[in-house]
């Protein structure tokens, strides 16, 4: 494994960060993608426009707290929390400061079949 193999494995938040807003006011950028594995760095500001997906997707709270809405139940979150929303549930972030999420959405349109 080369040295340049490596550093395009490892991304920082700063450097995500760094590329948003994109011209259109888009708030998340993609970093990573392997096979089904796309991975993006989202940081909505002062709402969470966001439709639910066709892919599931996990979060992981890189900094900001604030409360998940996932199918109307309400959860408050902060930094290094897991999140997870299964394609097609209806999904947001509300009552939000400063925040960044990785997101990571994986597997087949539809999603996953859940574990038994």
């Amino acid at each position: 494994m080369t040295k340049n193999s490596v550093a395009m494995r490892r991304k920082t938040v700063g450097e995500a960060l760094a590329r948003l807003p994109f011209p259109k006011g888009e708030r998340s950028v993609t970093v990573f993608e392997h096979g089904t594995l796309v991975v993006k760095l989202y940081a909505p500001r002062d709402t969470d426009p966001q439709t639910p997906h066709s892919r599931d997707e996990v979060y992981i709270v890189a900094h900001g707290k604030g409360d998940f809405v996932l199918e109307g139940e309400r959860q408050h979150f902060g930094p290094g929390d897991f999140l997870f929303a299964a394609a097609g549930e209806e999904h947001r972030f509300e009552n939000f400061t400063d925040l960044a999420l990785w997101v990571m959405f994986y597997g087949p349109e539809g999603g996953e079949a859940p574990s038994k």
